[in-house]
């Protein structure tokens, strides 16, 4: 059902501090998640190349890696439960502070209202504060790093025992509880923030904008809070239960005869196990939150560029669905070597390898909208592009890890590295990139230098391919993740050498970033000017002036005519119409 107008903008003199510090607009909003979350993944970024480092050469000595971390680098060599702290900071950063922020919270904040028509968040005070609860577990979780013992090092899932006893490792210490505190912050910003965009996408909608006329990008982020808002409290009992377990002497998830330290813990009656189901029934669903808006995205950067509409509009959004009902009943798959019962394997294992069905109606349908096009290949269209790969390829990886036959030979290993990272280090990062290439003009009112973004583009593919895509062939090989060093290894023998190309090939996928990092801030004073609809685009955000004002709109809010992706209608002079345009100017196709 179509809304009604909101309300007219106010535009109130605003301090310095009130419009880009503690702003409640939110365009001011999305782009300190965004700005957030480039911040975070320099670091995400250097720990994942100091564990490539490790790999590439264990033992070897780093004399001034050792003066600046003394305690993890003794003598210039890495400790492996150093090694493990790396490896659980790195995980954690990328998935819940560099993705979930600048997909979620960057462009879900920025382009909701702009996309429905909107003036602004349902609740912009509540909008604020999801930032800055945010920003303070980001705080929170990097000053796990400066505590004693060191970051937590019990792995980005955080398992009991480890995560449980604080004399298990040295990550065990003050470390886990930052690491768990930090945790139960980002939720209550998601939670903050999703209700948020659930509100406003219900309640603030443009006349005329109904369900079926949203972009594609809104329909994905309003599928994503519906499904994080239901997944993400278990997450939190279990979080206090841990907190509970480490510091009240509760055996939630510590059997009876645990040994640290000399002693026997007093520990009994609880079960590692109860932390997995809680943790992977936010976990799994943690990916469609993530994979989710990637593809819309892809979407809607496809659709310019192709100049025609995309294809199965209908099926995709029914497909979401599926996807989304489906995610809250797999997480099992994740446990099929703990010991389940063979027939709730099997349950978990069907409803896996069903969620493939909506799966592949998806990237088929994006497949397909390529067909006929006159495709112009842009930065961001190449990016968009390279979603489309990456959820192929990764998607045929996890139709494996799903059955638990297959599962069993490959759990715990780099088959499990790469598959993950096609999925959650690719779709989703090569979403942001198309995102901000994309949208860029309208953010800031200037366009990215295109050279630069194609250069980028192809380094970035070529890194990433080398990296992952390798490293399914040594998960084959049955090398397991998380071990620092596989020097004693014999089986290993033939494939060890391979560290060096996928650590080679990091190093490369690493540096390019900064590539980008320098297009991204130069443009932002020096790129050119872009007009308000450089794209030749249809969703509503590219009839507001780039950049948007306070309020976006102006005195009179937009009013809707027509789907998202009307491009080439039948006799009409431009290859585009805008939602705007009315049906007395250019007939309405859908």
């Amino acid at each position: 059902m179509a809304q009604t107008h909101v309300g007219e903008a106010v535009h109130e003199p605003q301090s310095f501090l009130r419009r880009y510090i503690f702003s409640m607009d939110h365009k001011v909003i999305g782009l300190q998640y965004l700005l957030t979350a480039m911040a975070v993944a320099l670091i995400a970024g250097l720990l994942a190349m100091w564990i490539r480092l490790q790999l590439a050469w264990p033992g070897a000595q780093w004399p001034l890696l050792g003066k600046l971390f003394p305690d993890g680098m003794s003598g210039g060599v890495m400790k492996p439960e150093f090694y493990l702290s790396l490896v659980t900071m790195h995980g954690t950063l990328m998935v819940f502070f560099v993705v979930s922020f600048a997909l979620i919270g960057g462009f879900g904040n920025y382009l909701i209202p702009l996309q429905i028509g909107a003036r602004d968040m349902a609740f912009p005070l509540l909008n604020m504060l999801s930032y800055w609860v945010a920003l303070l577990a980001t705080f929170v979780m990097l000053s796990s790093f400066l505590v004693e013992g060191g970051a937590a090092a019990s792995g980005w899932t955080a398992y009991p025992p480890l995560s449980a006893v604080a004399q298990a490792i040295p990550g065990s210490a003050m470390g886990q509880t930052l690491w768990i505190l930090g945790m139960a912050l980002f939720i209550v910003s998601f939670t903050m923030g999703g209700l948020n965009y659930f509100a406003t996408i219900v309640n603030s909608r443009a006349r005329g904008m109904s369900f079926m006329r949203l972009p594609m990008t809104t329909w994905t982020l309003f599928l994503a809070t519906i499904i994080g808002l239901l997944s993400f409290p278990p997450l939190t009992a279990a979080a206090i239960l841990l907190l509970f377990d480490r510091h009240g002497g509760t055996s939630f998830f510590l059997p009876a005869g645990l040994f640290f330290g000399n002693h026997t813990l007093p520990n009994q009656g609880g079960t590692p196990l109860l932390w997995q189901h809680l943790f992977w029934f936010l976990g799994h669903p943690e990916v469609y939150v993530l994979i989710l808006p990637a593809l819309g995205i892809a979407f809607d950067v496809l659709a310019p560029f192709i100049r025609k509409p995309i294809f199965g509009h209908r099926m995709t959004i029914y497909s979401l669905w599926a996807i989304g009902l489906l995610s809250m009943i797999v997480w099992g798959h994740h446990m099929y070597v703990s010991g389940m019962n063979p027939y709730l394997g099997e349950f978990f294992s069907v409803g896996t390898l069903l969620i493939t069905i909506p799966s592949a109606i998806i990237g088929l349908n994006l497949i397909a909208s390529l067909w006929g096009a006159s495709i112009r290949f842009t930065t961001a269209m190449l990016f968009a592009l390279g979603i489309i790969a990456l959820f192929g390829l990764g998607g045929m990886g996890g139709i494996f890890l799903g059955t638990a036959t297959a599962d069993i030979y490959l759990h715990d290993t780099y088959f499990v590295v790469g598959h993950f990272h096609f999925m959650i280090g690719g779709v989703t990062l090569f979403a942001i990139f198309a995102g901000v290439y994309y949208w860029f003009p309208k953010m800031f009112g200037r366009l990215m230098n295109e050279k630069l973004g194609k250069v980028h583009f192809w380094l970035t593919i070529a890194g990433f391919y080398g990296v992952f895509l390798t490293q399914h062939f040594l998960g084959l090989g049955g090398m397991p993740r998380r071990y620092y060093s596989f020097e004693n290894f014999d089986f290993l023998e033939p494939i060890r050498d391979l560290n060096l190309l996928v650590s080679g090939s990091a190093f490369v996928l690493g540096s390019v970033q900064l590539l980008f990092l320098f297009n991204f801030f130069w443009s932002l004073w020096r790129g050119p000017v872009a007009a308000r609809n450089p794209w030749k685009a249809t969703t509503l955000e590219w009839t507001a002036p780039s950049p948007p004002p306070h309020g976006n709109w102006g005195e009179v809010s937009p009013s809707v005519y027509r789907w998202a992706y009307e491009y080439n209608v039948p006799g009409e002079e431009q290859d585009y119409t805008l939602q705007t345009a009315p049906p007395s100017d250019v007939p309405v196709t859908l």
